[in-house]
């Protein structure tokens, strides 16, 4: 769950709203519905990997009916919920020794913010994302015009 709403950008509530349908791992995208509104969004190999290692191992010993189409269920069997995945995030912040207020949000922050770090471009980034509006996208851009500014004041000798 936790790479795929990284390599996606997703909310928390489209991500624990997928159906075992919406993957399609041959194709390598996934398909988000919200809001009355659908997107289609690549899946890159670490994402595509984890998802069918999930689907094939572990997600078939924890569900109750094969008749269940949530992708992402909780040890029950049942779909996952908002809070059962907000405890997930908080269980491996802990392992990883991470001390700061970690939430579902800034993955899909720091989803748009690595895409345009490394040149994407912002209507793609937009559609991904399901921003209505360009504007809401823009402020990754705006993260990234402050690093080049701070990675140009530290590298260049007339800084």
């Amino acid at each position: 769950m936790l790479e795929v709403l990284y390599a996606t950008g997703m909310r928390v509530t489209e991500l624990i709203s997928l159906s075992v349908s919406d993957v399609n791992l041959k194709m390598k995208y996934l398909i988000c519905r919200s809001g009355g509104k659908t997107r289609i969004i690549p899946l890159g190999s670490k994402a595509i990997n984890a998802l069918d290692m999930y689907m094939k191992k572990v997600r078939q010993t924890m569900i109750k009916s094969e008749d269940e189409e949530t992708l992402f269920v909780n040890c029950f069997g049942r779909p996952m919920t908002r809070q059962g995945f907000w405890k997930i995030i908080k269980v491996y912040a802990s392992k990883a020794g991470i001390k700061t207020d970690i939430t579902p949000h800034i993955l899909r922050h720091s989803f748009a913010a690595h895409l345009i770090e490394n040149g994407a471009d912002l209507e793609a980034v937009q559609e991904m994302m399901g921003h209505s509006d360009i504007s809401t996208t823009q402020m990754y851009a705006k993260i990234n015009k402050n690093k080049l500014k701070e990675v140009y004041n530290k590298a260049h000798p007339r800084a």
